[in-house]
């Protein structure tokens, strides 16, 4: 359940559900993200679910901290049964141009490449938030054995669909941005599709991950 109700500035505020990282959390998270979104406030503008907090924006003509603070408190929240949630399969070329930091995961993870592929592509993930770019999934868990700190210098650039770990999470660069993540393959699909105005995140919180290598003759013929 939600630990306390805060403001964030004038207009939003967050519902805070603790300090873990996990999918019982996270799912509490999601359950209240879309119960309160089905309630149709009138007022609310935006609602943004990340790993442990929701947070909810209005507008201050028409609400104000208090009166969503206890709407919220009051409000019914059911199980959720999310239609469009589905497990994604992802598809991921790792040759060299874009496994841009398999020398360095092989030298501080102290596995050869294939292990760490293969240790990659085993497991499956969940999607906790999407954010930092539009439709940028963070996805967990990796394998303690797979986990490391993001790179001591970010880059300027990371290419759009560049796939990433750092720490539990890894995620995939639905567009060209900067960043700090070990880069590990890179996929042809594409994560945001902007002229999709309902549903433009080809994933989404509560959506499951599972990855599958491809070469890169299989990269070139999707990416067309």
């Amino acid at each position: 359940m939600i630990k306390n109700i805060s403001n964030l500035g004038d207009a939003s505020l967050y519902c805070d559900f603790g300090d873990e990282v996990n999918k019982e959390i996270n799912s509490l998270v999601i359950k209240y993200f879309y119960n309160i979104k089905r309630l149709n406030i009138n007022g609310v503008t935006n609602l943004t679910p990340s790993y442990n907090k929701l947070i909810i924006s209005f507008d201050l003509n028409i609400l104000n901290f208090l009166s969503l603070k206890k709407i919220i408190e009051n409000a019914e929240i059911n199980e959720v049964q999310v239609s469009n949630r589905s497990q994604k399969e992802i598809p991921v070329c790792c040759d060299n141009e874009y496994a841009l930091d398999i020398k360095r995961l092989e030298s501080r993870l102290n596995l050869k490449p294939e292990i760490i592929f293969e240790n990659f592509f085993q497991n499956e993930y969940f999607c906790y938030m999407t954010g930092f770019v539009a439709g940028m999934p963070f996805l967990g868990d990796l394998s303690k054995g797979m986990r490391l700190k993001r790179l001591e210098t970010p880059r300027v650039k990371v290419p759009k669909g560049s796939v990433g770990i750092t720490e539990q999470f890894c995620n995939i660069y639905s567009f060209e941005s900067p960043g700090g993540w070990n880069i590990i393959g890179n996929t042809p699909l594409d994560i945001f599709d902007i002229s999709n105005k309902n549903t433009p995140n080809l994933i989404s919180p509560g959506d499951s991950v599972k990855f599958k290598r491809i070469t890169r003759e299989q990269y070139d013929k999707l990416k067309k």
